[in-house]
């Protein structure tokens, strides 16, 4: 048996020691410049299959437990928070619009969202404000994190469903059957007034 590259031993010391996901160029300051990418693939190749995993997401590397080992980890006593239907339709408009104010975000619901909507959001780590948009007022605009992409499993925003997939899914039949249901109340009344 082979001793192990040095290179790699020290690029899994490194990404081991992070509190947070790293760049190949993050790790490379910690290693005096040297090329870690080839590191990077090896220990991934090395630690797929096994209990815990080397994952990129995005340019970010970090390692993880296996998803289906997570089960393993879970509390069986904690009870998961639920987040509420507008909790949930606030964080596809910013994770779809992004950035988007909160102005924008209750145009597309139809109604106003709550401050608290948007605290729970923040407080999971799955939205942030990113700067203000330069219109009177300067609205505060929010934004999808990098936590918001590992929690679904997504690398980059570009991996999020398209209306095709979500309509394939049958997840868009309801919105689909409520302008079904508008077009043909509006024949209605067109045909009503007519006569």
């Amino acid at each position: 048996m082979s001793a192990p590259d040095p290179i790699v031993r020290a690029v899994e010391a490194v990404l081991f020691a992070a509190t947070e996901p790293m760049t190949a160029d993050a790790i490379r300051t910690h290693l005096e410049g040297v090329e870690v990418r080839a590191a990077l693939a090896t220990l991934q190749a090395d630690y797929a299959g096994r209990g815990i995993e080397l994952v990129r997401r995005g340019e970010r590397w970090h390692f993880q437990t296996a998803p289906d080992m997570a089960h393993l980890l879970r509390r069986t006593h904690e009870e998961p928070r639920k987040l509420s239907r507008a909790g949930i339709e606030t964080l596809a408009i910013i994770a779809y619009h992004e950035p988007t104010t909160r102005a924008e975000i209750e145009a597309i619901r139809g109604v106003g969202i709550s401050k608290g909507t948007l605290d729970v959001l923040m407080e999971a780590g799955w939205i942030r404000p990113a700067g203000r948009r330069e219109v009177p007022g300067r609205p505060l605009l929010y934004a999808t994190t990098p936590e918001f992409l590992a929690h679904f499993g997504l690398a980059s925003r570009r991996d999020l469903p398209g209306i095709d997939d979500l309509r394939a899914a049958g997840l868009l039949d309801p919105v689909d059957l409520a302008f079904e249901r508008l077009d043909s109340e509006a024949e209605v009344e067109v045909s009503d007034e007519d006569d």
